[in-house]
Parts: C-alpha cells; sequence; structure tokens
C-alpha cells in the first residue's frame, strides 16, 4: 500500500460522512409516494422525481430547499396539475422535516475527531456542498463544530473547488486528505488536482452520485470512519 505522508490538511464531506442524510431523503421520497399514489405507482414517481431533480440542478443547486420544489413541481406533474392544496401541504411539511435533521454524529465520527484535533497535526475542515444555511444549522446541531479549523460550503464539488480549497488553506494539493462517501464528488475530483483522498462508503448513496469503482494509488478505502487513526498512525 502507498505510504500517507506529507499531509497538513484534512477535509471531510459532511453528508453520509459525518452523519446520516440521505435516509432521511429516501423516506421523505417514499411517504411522498404515498401521497401521491391516486396518479401512478412508487417506481414511476420516483423516476420521475429524479427527472425533475435533475432539470433543475443548474437553477436549484443542491440541498434540501431544492429537493423541495422538485418535490412540487413533480407532483404537479405526474397529477397533471390534480394535486390538491392539502397534498401540497403535506409535502411541503414533508420537505421541512428535512431542514431540521439531528445530524447526529455516525459512530466513531466525535471521537475519531477529537484525536485527530488533540495531535495538533492537521488543518480539519469541513468541505460540502448544498446550501449554506442548511448545511451549518446541521453542522451546528451535530456539536461537531469545535472540532474544525475551517467550514467551507460550496454549490458543487469539482475539481476547480478543490483548487481553490486549497488556494484557502494555503496548502499545495498533494498536502491534502479529502475524506468521503462519494466517489463523484469526494474522491474523484480530490485525486484529479493531485490531492489523497479516502472513501468511507455509506450504506445508502444517492443515485445522482453513483458511479463505477475503481482504484487508485493515493486512495484509501476504509470501512468505518474509526480506521482513519490508524491510516495516519495515531494512536499506535
Amino acid at each position: 500500500m502507498t505510504k500517507l505522508t506529507g499531509i497538513k490538511a484534512i477535509a471531510f464531506d459532511a453528508d453520509d460522512t459525518l452523519w446520516d442524510n440521505e435516509t432521511f431523503f429516501l423516506n421523505v421520497e417514499k411517504n411522498m409516494c404515498e401521497i401521491l399514489s391516486d396518479y401512478g405507482d412508487a417506481q414511476a414517481i420516483s423516476a420521475s422525481l429524479f427527472k425533475t431533480e435533475m432539470a433543475n440542478m443548474d437553477d436549484y443547486g443542491y440541498g434540501a430547499m431544492a429537493y423541495t420544489l422538485s418535490l412540487v413541481e413533480n407532483a404537479i406533474k405526474v397529477s397533471n396539475g390534480k394535486v390538491s392544496a392539502s397534498q401540497i401541504h403535506q409535502i411541503l411539511e414533508l420537505g421541512r422535516t428535512l431542514l431540521r435533521l439531528d445530524a447526529s454524529p455516525l459512530e466513531g465520527v466525535q471521537d475519531t475527531l477529537r484525536q485527530l484535533k488533540e495531535t495538533g497535526k492537521y488543518k480539519l475542515v469541513v468541505f460540502t456542498k448544498g446550501e449554506l444555511l442548511t448545511q451549518e444549522n446541521k453542522l451546528k446541531r451535530s456539536g461537531l463544530l469545535p472540532y474544525f479549523d475551517h467550514v467551507v460550503i460550496v454549490s458543487d464539488k469539482q475539481e476547480p473547488q478543490y483548487r481553490d480549497l486549497c488556494e484557502q488553506l494555503c496548502i499545495n494539493p498533494e498536502e491534502l486528505l479529502m475524506v468521503g462517501n462519494s466517489l463523484k464528488s469526494d474522491i474523484l475530483p480530490a485525486l484529479n488536482i493531485g490531492a489523497w483522498a479516502v472513501h468511507i462508503p455509506y450504506e445508502v448513496m444517492w443515485q445522482h452520485e453513483v458511479i463505477d469503482n475503481f482504484d487508485h494509488h493515493r486512495m484509501f478505502q476504509l470501512n468505518q470512519f474509526a480506521e482513519l487513526l490508524p491510516l495516519l498512525k495515531i494512536g499506535l
């Protein structure tokens, strides 16, 4: 295995890396399908929702509020405008629940971040995409904010954003380690600019983030968040 050396900053994705997120979105989608069951089966309604989200991506971006707008638009679409005001209200309330998630840290996250912070060796960064206020509020509710030196929330995570992150941190790309669950937005663009990456898969994945698995000499695959510590030779 390639030796991990020269790291000065560790950046962490938030949703489904630090806390659970996608399962709540899937639950909202399931409930939306039940509300709209008079207008089609769940598979067709979900497929239509995904198409609606993708069509809206350039205008709305990522996050709970963008998702809620797509939920409402999709309800109008699949019902041919017949959806009732009461059903729209129910769907809006479903979307609102996504703005109030506890953001409880996943297993091993808090203790691992504490130990990383105590070493004083790394700049610790939240680097996530989505709506600014929503992500800030989740981070505050998670109780993890004190462990981080920087919080960077962007509309998307592609190579230019990773280069900008390195500039903000005053480091070279090869001095950055990115940790996340998405190969598409957390791992591949980081590797493409010359950074290191740790992929920690989560039990569910939004289909927009799914790409084929791959290997890379600067990527490490872990099963648990706490495995970061031995990878970085901490506590050994």
